[in-house]
């Protein structure tokens, strides 16, 4: 048994997304956003309809969540494989977060200093990557993912995947996408973009995911379920075990939960749980006690 204090993951059964955004926050029992401003990052890779990308519904419950909850202030921030900025459009988030009072940071757009170098000697990036800087000076960091599967080498994309769109496309001439995608330690790499921040809350949309395929298209299952904590690594951990419960791929139903390259790696960069005893996944209402009951037995079984 770990030593250290268990990650609070919080599962509600629900096919009502304002109702999963808020009662998965309320689980946790803490509130790290009052009086903060917060940046929000979503899940825009691509404008492809849920679950490849963050629903807006999702997205306006959370903000609405999050102002409720006290922010200061909220900013959404993200950079995506096409251009971002036509994503956005094709999913008309800049009308959206205007009408609920959101600055939106197009990373694309950031000037050179908008981008940190981090030389990560101890990562498997040659020359090292760079990271969006507001999501290194974000006072409260709040990141909201989905539940797939990933075919281009990750195996699945919730929190610790979803994070690849704080680092540029390229810069410099230098591709770190290619760099990424072309590399057998991508999963390991993956993890790694994480190592320099820190979000303070996750929030992830399971309505439906994909079991196969992904992250853009692929074989869709109904998981009817929202996760939350303010550990990516437990909370990707949880999600795997969902995945499993669903019935997925081989590469995911085969290897046990702590054993996948994502997970393995930010738990032994000290990103978050390092077992599942490092877990506690608590219902965020009665309906969920079953449904939860069954995602520990997978989480504890591996």
């Amino acid at each position: 048994m770990s030593s250290r204090q268990a990650s609070r993951v919080a599962l509600v059964r629900t096919t009502d997304r304002a109702l999963g955004v808020d009662r998965s926050i309320e689980a946790l029992k803490t509130n790290p956003v009052r009086g903060k401003n917060v940046l929000v990052k979503p899940n825009f890779n691509t404008a492809d309809r849920f679950p490849a990308s963050t629903h807006n519904d999702t997205l306006t419950a959370l903000v609405q969540k999050l102002w409720d909850m006290g922010a200061a202030s909220i900013r959404l921030g993200e950079r995506s494989y096409p251009p971002t900025q036509q994503v956005m459009q094709d999913k008309n988030i800049f009308a959206l977060m205007e009408d609920l009072e959101v600055q939106v940071v197009n990373f694309d757009n950031l000037p050179e200093k908008g981008w940190v170098k981090v030389d990560a000697p101890d990562s498997h990036w040659r020359d090292g990557f760079r990271v969006a800087r507001p999501v290194l000076e974000a006072e409260c960091l709040v990141s909201t993912c989905c539940l797939k599967t990933h075919q281009y080498g990750g195996v699945f994309t919730m929190s610790l995947k979803l994070h690849v769109g704080v680092v540029p496309t390229s810069r410099h001439g230098f591709s770190y996408m290619d760099e990424l995608h072309s590399s057998p330690n991508q999963r390991r790499m993956i993890a790694e973009i994480n190592a320099p921040f820190s979000p303070d809350l996750v929030v992830l949309d399971g309505l439906e995911a994909f079991v196969d395929g992904g992250p853009m298209t692929g074989q869709q299952a109904r998981g009817e379920v929202f996760l939350a904590s303010t550990d990516r690594v437990a909370l990707d951990a949880a999600g795997v075990a969902v995945l499993k419960h669903l019935g997925s791929n081989t590469q995911i139903m085969q290897p046990e939960i702590f054993e996948q390259e994502q997970i393995a790696r930010a738990a032994e960069l000290g990103l978050g749980a390092a077992s599942a005893s490092d877990i506690e996944i608590v219902p965020g209402n009665r309906e969920s006690r079953e449904y939860c009951g069954k995602i520990v037995n997978i989480l504890d079984k591996g």
